[in-house]
């Protein structure tokens, strides 16, 4: 073999490789490292978010649907379709009389102005079309009206969609007297101050001084009709906005005080 060609065969490795000596089965190797850390560190953050996202879940809860008011609407206005719109916000914000659905708006009237984004609520309804001023049951609902007690301090501290807890207190002439927190975080709709029944000498209606129509289960209404009729006394306790929490049910007697 000539010197020329003895040359050309020696050169031929190194032709192979760059300058800074890396062979190509090398610079492949590396590649294939680099990717499969790429491909870790992005199993890994997307871990890491789908962790925080499922914590944020936890503590307010799944994204819900809820109606709010798609531009300013005055007092005493008929919803319409236009009127509204459909959002998805974290269950844990939202009024527990929020409507879920436009259909359960449509006909009925604002009771107050509503700006546009708000959310739209039971409370806020005067009813259905028509002039019917009761505001709509859902399925499983009831309203009932109940001679309470306190009216004049009710009438300060709530309004129609406020959340109380109902206090029944029995008679003593029926064993030893008792007040119980019989109901908690109901929805008052309506509350009518002053006289109940004219002449009323039995019952909660004889201690009353308003008429409140409260949001309830059936359980709940007929629990309530049963406490009108014999128990001495019902009271409603307003409950601060916002407030989630449960005392369960609560009796003292004239022993315990």
């Amino acid at each position: 073999m000539s010197r020329r060609g003895s040359a050309r065969t020696a050169s031929r490795p190194r032709r192979r490789e760059r300058a800074d000596g890396v062979s190509p089965r090398r610079r492949r190797r590396r590649a294939l490292v680099l990717l499969s850390l790429s491909l870790a560190c992005g199993g890994l953050a997307a871990s890491e978010v789908h962790s925080r996202v499922a914590a944020v879940e936890r503590r307010t809860g799944p994204l819900v649907p809820v109606v709010v008011a798609a531009r300013d609407l005055p007092a005493d206005h008929e919803l319409a379709a236009r009127d509204l719109a459909a959002r998805r916000v974290p269950a844990r914000y939202l009024p527990r009389d929020a409507l879920g659905g436009g259909g359960a708006a449509l006909g009925s009237r604002t009771a107050v102005p509503l700006a546009a984004g708000a959310y739209v609520t039971a409370g806020q309804l005067r009813g259905a079309r028509g002039g019917d001023d009761r505001v709509g049951l859902r399925p499983g609902e009831r309203a009932v009206e109940v001679a309470v007690a306190g009216g004049d301090a009710l009438a300060e501290a709530a309004s129609p969609g406020s959340r109380v807890d109902v206090l029944v207190s029995t008679d003593p002439r029926d064993g030893t007297g008792r007040t119980m927190l019989a109901l908690e975080d109901v929805e008052l709709l309506r509350l009518d101050a002053g006289p109940t029944e004219a002449g009323a000498t039995d019952g909660a209606s004889a201690a009353a001084s308003a008429t409140a129509t409260l949001r309830v289960t059936l359980r709940q209404a007929v629990y309530l009709t049963a406490a009108q009729n014999f128990a001495r006394e019902v009271r409603l306790l307003p409950r601060p906005p916002g407030e989630r929490g449960h005392a369960g049910r609560t009796v003292i007697g004239a022993n315990g005080l």
